[in-house]
């Protein structure tokens, strides 16, 4: 069974730091691209992040550009999404994605329809 598990998330004041993970289990996450999507209460999903399946290419919103930093750790099979100076936009359902290299498009990057595997999502609020 393909699974993707996202952790990390929680409750953090403004200008605060989070770190999120996404695990893959069922699969090795060396052929494939990972993206970062969030979905805010009321909004469309949206890309955040992502990164190419070799790390050589990463992808930001611009809402998020010199804050958020997306690396992957393919001997832990893990993906991860540093976020710091989080301000209350950031609020949100963060969700992992994947992608196999043979379908990745940078182009299409943040386009939810590219990815055909998803994590159950983890929260984040940004709150004082």
């Amino acid at each position: 069974q393909l699974q993707l598990v996202e952790s990390g998330g929680g409750l953090v004041q403004p200008g605060g730091s989070l770190r999120l993970s996404c695990a893959a289990s069922g699969f090795t996450l060396d052929y494939y691209a990972i993206g970062w999507f969030r979905q805010a209460p009321g909004k469309e999903r949206e890309g955040v992040s992502c990164i190419s399946s070799s790390g050589g290419g990463t992808r930001y919103a611009d809402s998020v550009k010199g804050r958020f930093t997306i690396s992957r750790d393919n001997a832990k099979n893990a993906v991860y999404l540093q976020m710091n100076s989080l301000k209350p936009e950031d609020t949100a359902v963060y969700y992992c994605a994947a992608v196999h290299r043979a379908y990745y498009s940078a182009i299409n990057s943040f386009q939810p329809r590219m990815y055909g595997y998803w994590g159950q999502g983890t929260q984040v609020t940004v709150s004082s």
